[in-house]
């Protein structure tokens, strides 16, 4: 046997099927073994890979195990000279294997070989090749030098960024996410530590097989793409408590002497500083739009009171204080939790659960104003104007509020998407036929065909001209189809307008879904955008502005 391939997987189904595809092709010419390693997934996983590949080895498990429990499962039924440690969310090219194959041949000393990553928008994913975290390198990627400094030897030596991507280099650390390795190297090393469930097993297992005698190649002449956490993701608190956790079991498992005490420190300390941050931010996430709604009803009181009582009493006349300063916040709150019961303050949240519930809320503020004693009951006119004024600025805040960040607060005049579609003319009118069914508004322009020859009436323009057919027509996202293009020319040509800012989406072999950071099915009827967030171009920006004032 040539090649064994373990897949662990916990619910990414339709991740997990493209992933088999493009692993069922690039195996093709190679005597190989697939395992799918399922833990305990609950989104039919298991009944997918039964169905469409009968072939594959499936290990079922009842409960997650974790990653490093779960490869090993298989990594002891495992029969090829080779073996791989490949995450379900990723997309292999037709070469990547005999290429592998051919490089861990001609290097006996290599243990673990990791190719070129690509995220699903084509850009280049540092962890392809990292160094050994060391406290130095450690501290600078756990404190974000690493990020502001990409291309530095000192700062950024974690995913070792003063180094050529394109070039050939040992690499102390390689990607759990593809690690393909010898097998005299597993005999030698032993197998994944349980101890790391999530994170960490692949920067233990890399330091071991060095520590072993191999050496560990990064090899960017094959490329992978990994979509990056789709079935463990990073706002999750659990997921960075088990990120900085696993860093500290290797820390204490490898430099567990005196003199990296205070390193250890620094860790433990990182997981309570970013778990804390993870907390705060969900806080503030939370109580930003009840806050701000609750700020823009008092106004919307305050400003009326005055203006209502010189309209009805003439100038000169006050409310008692009463009414300013019990009564009103009393009718503020009453209608943020009118709001809250609307489902207004769902995470991102609709302007029609707004609307429903300051509607509802002004009913409820004037049924308790009928209840009140008539010392109590100064003005109903007021009460429906500040009503009716809140209804348009608040909804209207909302949409404000989308335009920074879509996260919190869904946009409702969100532009048209204009799509196009690399397909043959049969395919093409699948991937149409089902951005219908989903009710999505993107606007077909059409479609880029895969040879040069094919120039029908919806061709913009042919594969080779990608970049130019964006540029003319606008083009906001690509959907590349599996059915005629090869996983090479997805990821070549998605490696060549990563720079293009448009959403990139691969429709598989069937054309039965669309895959992309998000992925759509017809019947759920909903699509997802990957949008950078505000955040993300702001912290864009600063890095950029870094690199300028220290190249």
């Amino acid at each position: 046997m040539e090649l064994s391939v373990i897949i662990v997987s916990y619910n990414v189904r339709h991740f997990l099927e493209q992933c088999l595809l493009s692993v069922k092709k690039a195996s093709e010419n190679i005597d190989c073994e697939i395992f799918v390693v399922d833990n305990n997934s609950a989104d039919g996983s298991c009944a997918m890979v039964s169905r469409e590949f009968p072939k594959v080895k499936l290990i079922i498990n009842h409960v997650n195990k974790g990653f490093s429990a779960a490869n090993n499962q298989a990594i002891v039924l495992a029969k090829g000279r080779y073996i791989l440690l490949l995450n379900p969310d990723t997309i292999v090219e037709e070469d990547t294997f005999s290429g592998c194959i051919g490089f861990m041949d001609n290097h006996p000393d290599a243990g673990a070989l990791g190719v070129k990553m690509i995220d699903g928008k084509g850009r280049v994913l540092p962890e392809s090749k990292r160094s050994l975290p060391t406290p130095k390198t450690a501290f600078f990627k756990i404190f974000g030098f690493s990020f502001l400094f990409p291309k530095s030897r000192i700062f950024n030596r974690y995913y070792l960024g003063h180094l050529d991507s394109q070039v050939t280099t040992k690499a102390d650390i390689i990607s759990g996410a593809f690690m393909f390795l010898r097998r005299e190297a597993v005999q030698k090393t032993g197998f994944l530590d349980e101890d790391f469930f999530m994170y960490g097993e692949d920067i233990d297992f890399s330091y071991r097989l060095m520590k072993a005698g191999f050496n560990n190649y990064y090899f960017p002449e094959r490329k992978i793409i990994h979509y990056k956490g789709e079935s463990t993701k990073k706002e999750n608190l659990n997921v960075l408590v088990y990120f900085y956790k696993a860093m500290l079991i290797f820390v204490r498992k490898h430099f567990g002497n005196s003199s990296y005490k205070s390193f250890i420190f620094l860790i433990q300390l990182a997981i309570f500083f970013r778990a804390g941050l993870s907390l705060l931010k969900r806080f503030l996430r939370r109580i930003f739009l009840p806050l701000t709604d609750a700020a823009l009803i008092y106004f919307i009181y305050q400003l009326i009171i005055p203006l209502w009582a010189s309209y009805r009493f003439g100038g000169g006349y006050k409310y008692p204080g009463t009414f300013t300063e019990i009564i009103v916040p009393f009718y503020t709150l009453t209608m943020v939790l009118a709001i809250t019961l609307a489902s207004g303050y769902s995470i991102p949240a609709k302007i029609s659960g707004a609307a429903k519930g300051v509607i509802a809320g002004t009913l409820i503020i004037l049924v308790i104003y009928a209840l009140l004693p008539l010392e109590l009951r100064f003005s109903r006119a007021i009460i429906i104007i500040a009503g009716a004024l809140s209804l348009l600025v608040i909804p209207l805040c909302r949409a404000l509020i989308s335009l920074t960040n879509w996260e919190i607060a869904e946009n409702p005049f969100l532009r048209v998407i204009r799509t196009a579609i690399a397909a043959s003319a049969e395919s093409y009118s699948k991937v149409r036929k089902l951005i219908s069914e989903t009710g999505v508004r993107n606007i077909v322009c059409g479609r880029i065909s895969i040879n040069k020859e094919d120039i029908q009436e919806e061709v913009l323009g042919n594969i080779k001209q990608i970049r130019e057919v964006i540029k003319v027509n606008r083009i906001k996202e690509v959907i590349f189809t599996t059915s005629e293009l090869s996983a090479s020319q997805i990821i070549d040509s998605m490696h060549l307008i990563s720079d293009c800012n448009v959403r990139i989406r691969i429709a598989p072999e069937g054309e039965k879904y669309i895959l992309g950071s998000k992925y759509i099915r017809p019947d759920e009827g909903i699509i997802q955008f990957d949008r950078p967030s505000f955040r993300e171009k702001i912290l864009e920006k600063i890095k950029d502005w870094f690199n300028n004032l220290f190249k």
